[in-house]
């Protein structure tokens, strides 16, 4: 009897990620909750869908994309957009080999640290064939440094006399997701808001060639592996179509909000998934390491963005 309510009640859990009162992180927490708590009674079936849920929502997330105001936004900063999501990369995959931690936890904490979150962190994952508990904890992790963020943040760019442009650049570089970036420049001013959204949208777009290097890189290093099958990131390329097509078509853009406004709430529903994918056992294989690598890396990105942007380095 309570298998069966147990399955029900999951469904329910499921749908209710739908509504805007549920955010990322508690979707996430609900279903690594519920199923450490009660076991996961669709297990077969939400492993099968997860992915295809994921790439779905990367794809939708393009129609909310302008590729005009990304080229005139993204040719100013491409310089240190580069350098830093380069350095980043780098950085985590140091500490991971310092640390020795799992290096696909690694690989996500630093891909959602270099460029958008959860977001990042959802489209590299299948690419590089991250297990579950991979892919929760990374994302568990840049969920708990994005709720500091909006706490800290405004803080530190009073304490440090940004202007409003300046705290824009920080937020934008320093912060993982895009709601928290928007979340913690919106306490600052019209202006910050402004140029934070710009840039972290402008910077989203660099998940298209990470995730094809990382695509790559995995097909070299299982290369021989006959039991080993790349999947092909499409969702990239669909990205970038539906990006095109609501820049190239203006009267498409109410429709592609709507669009895009499903695939966030879709996105909000596969990580309550993806919790709900993780055993107890997981867990505890993971350890503190990659938390401390989440932090640290978090901690060397924002104490040298905001070093740069105080002796004019970025403007």
């Amino acid at each position: 009897m309570f298998k069966k309510g147990w399955k029900f009640l999951f469904v329910l859990f499921a749908f209710g990620c739908f509504f805007p009162s549920v955010s990322s992180g508690m979707a996430l927490i609900t279903g690594l909750v519920l199923t450490l708590s009660f076991g996961n009674p669709w297990l077969n079936q939400t492993k099968k869908y997860t992915p295809k849920f994921l790439a779905y929502s990367v794809v939708g997330l393009g129609a909310g994309m302008n590729l005009n105001v990304v080229a005139k936004v993204g040719s100013a900063g491409v310089g240190y957009t580069v350098i830093g999501i380069s350095v980043t990369l780098i950085l985590g995959w140091l500490l991971g080999k310092i640390l020795k931690a799992n290096p696909d936890s690694s690989t996500l904490i630093a891909v959602g640290t270099a460029i958008c979150g959860g977001s990042a962190i959802a489209a590299v994952a299948p690419v590089i064939q991250a297990k579950s508990q991979d892919v929760s904890v990374a994302l568990v992790i840049v969920f708990l440094l994005n709720a500091t963020a909006l706490i800290i943040f405004p803080w530190l760019g009073h304490q440090a006399h940004l202007t409003e442009t300046q705290f824009g650049f920080l937020s934008a570089l320093a912060i993982h997701d895009t709601s928290s970036v928007v979340g913690s420049a919106v306490q600052f001013g019209p202006k910050a808001l402004e140029i934070a959204t710009t840039i972290k949208l402008t910077r989203a777009l660099w998940i298209i060639p990470v995730a094809l290097l990382f695509s790559y890189l995995t097909k070299i290093k299982t290369k021989g592996q006959k039991s080993s099958k790349i999947k092909k990131p499409w969702f990239i390329l669909g990205f970038l179509i539906m990006a095109a097509i609501v820049t190239f078509f203006p009267e498409l853009h109410p429709l592609g909000l709507t669009v895009t406004s499903f695939s966030k709430r879709l996105l909000v529903v596969t990580l309550f998934l993806i919790g709900s994918n993780v055993p107890r056992s997981a867990i505890k294989e993971v350890g503190i390491k990659p938390l401390v690598l989440g932090v640290t890396l978090w901690f060397i990105v924002s104490a040298s963005t905001l070093s740069a942007i105080k002796m004019g380095w970025i403007h």
